[in-house]
């Protein structure tokens, strides 16, 4: 299958739509694979680099999203200028170097200061990954590939937890790092081999100050484009909070360290699933009706994980099955938030994506070291957190929406 059907033509060879696909996904899953491989491993870390606190190993996420975060505001003016490739291509270098350095880091510092680094490459990953996929598509079309990417995607914090783990078995935990540089090396030759530039002459933009200026101010006065970022902030934020205390919270309340990759690949499944559904219904249905219903499941759902927490009737069963309940909701409205953020910036698809990203990716993680910087040894401080972001990002929609939830996309 190829992309007769889509709108426009890339630049160079074809790529097969599966393919592209799988490559999207791949881009995408550099960073959840930098974020999740290392969950069982962060008691080694904090043992073998002297951390003196079990919150303080957070920051060894918090880092490398902040990085990610602050790397992507670059990415799309450079890629608007010089192409998606080559940027892609450099941001992907720095990923696998910045990986290299954390497998010899001696110290928590040089380890805080590698994921940073590592986090500036990842950020072209999530930039372009958009800006590719928008150059190409738009509206509910759009965000039916964007849900076939996270199907595949969703396969690498699945399986992650574990392969570190495994790799715990048999080796020291800077093996992890040295696999995440391995995986940046061959993505970028994958990329450079494969990957046609799909930016469109007419698409290119100046690389100046005042038309990078002009594109944030497109960008961050566009009532839908701003609305729907803040609200993906705060939601994925709140996924954040249960990455950063995830190890925490199965190795005290629930007391099931040994489980801890099983339950987390099957939160991840019921995100899987909801990717899986929100594709075949999105364009019938239309991005706004499906991510509202979503959002009001997910409150409900914390809602219940919250009260359930709070009396003290939570156990293993309780969370994994509350969880997954939000996470299928949280599947159900990322893509979607992500689309309809993106969708009246098709002209300025880069440095649109790069100012979405930095803004939303900084928030989500500052809210996320907040919630997890709360882990009191119980799960009331993080469900909490899940159920408060879920009216905050409601309350964002209604302002968004001016009241009017629920209704069809344009």
């Amino acid at each position: 299958m190829t992309f007769l059907a889509s709108p426009r033509s890339p630049i160079g060879p074809d790529l097969g739509f599966r393919e592209f696909v799988a490559l999207v996904a791949a881009l995408m899953g550099a960073n959840a694979l930098a974020i999740d491989i290392m969950l069982p491993a962060l008691p080694a870390i904090g043992n073998a680099l002297g951390i003196p606190t079990e919150n303080d190993r957070q920051w060894i996420i918090t880092a490398f999203m902040l990085g990610f975060g602050l790397g992507q505001i670059l990415y799309g003016p450079l890629s608007d200028r010089f192409g998606r490739k080559p940027i892609l291509l450099i941001g992907l270098v720095i990923y696998t170097a910045f990986g290299a350095l954390a497998t010899f880091a001696t110290s928590f510092d040089a380890l805080l200061i590698a994921r940073v680094g590592q986090g500036l490459g990842a950020g072209a990953t999530r930039v372009l990954a958009v800006s590719i996929v928008r150059d190409r598509f738009a509206g509910r079309q759009m965000a039916r590939v964007m849900s076939l990417v996270f199907i595949v995607f969703l396969a690498i914090p699945i399986i992650a937890p574990s392969i570190g783990q495994g790799i715990l078995f048999i080796a020291p935990w800077r093996w992890i790092f040295g696999l995440l540089a391995t995986f940046g090396g061959m993505l970028m030759i994958w990329a450079a081999l494969r990957m046609p530039e799909t930016l469109h002459p007419e698409d290119v933009r100046p690389f100046s100050l005042p038309a990078i200026a002009k594109a944030f101010r497109v960008t961050l006065t566009t009532r839908q484009s701003v609305g729907y970022m803040m609200a993906m902030s705060m939601a994925f934020g709140a996924l954040l909070g249960f990455i950063n205390s995830a190890q925490q919270v199965f190795a005290g309340p629930l007391n099931a360290t040994d489980l801890f990759p099983l339950i987390f690949a099957l939160t991840a499944c019921a995100l899987g699933l909801a990717s899986l559904i929100n594709s075949r219904i999105v364009e019938r249905i239309g991005m706004r009706v499906v991510s509202h219903t979503a959002l009001l499941g997910y409150i409900f759902f914390a809602g219940v994980h919250a009260a359930v927490a709070w009396m003290g009737f939570e156990n293993l069963w309780t969370f994994t099955i509350l969880q997954s309940g939000m996470m299928f909701c949280f599947g159900l409205m990322g893509s979607n938030f992500g689309a309809l953020a993106m969708e009246p910036m098709g002209h300025i698809a880069g440095t649109a994506s790069s100012v979405q990203g930095f803004c939303s990716t900084t928030g989500a993680a500052l809210v996320g070291l907040f919630i997890g910087q709360q882990f009191n040894g119980t799960t009331v401080p993080l469900t909490l957190g899940f159920f408060v972001s879920g009216l905050v990002v409601l309350g964002i929609i209604t302002v968004t929406e001016k009241g009017r939830i629920l209704r069809a996309s344009h």
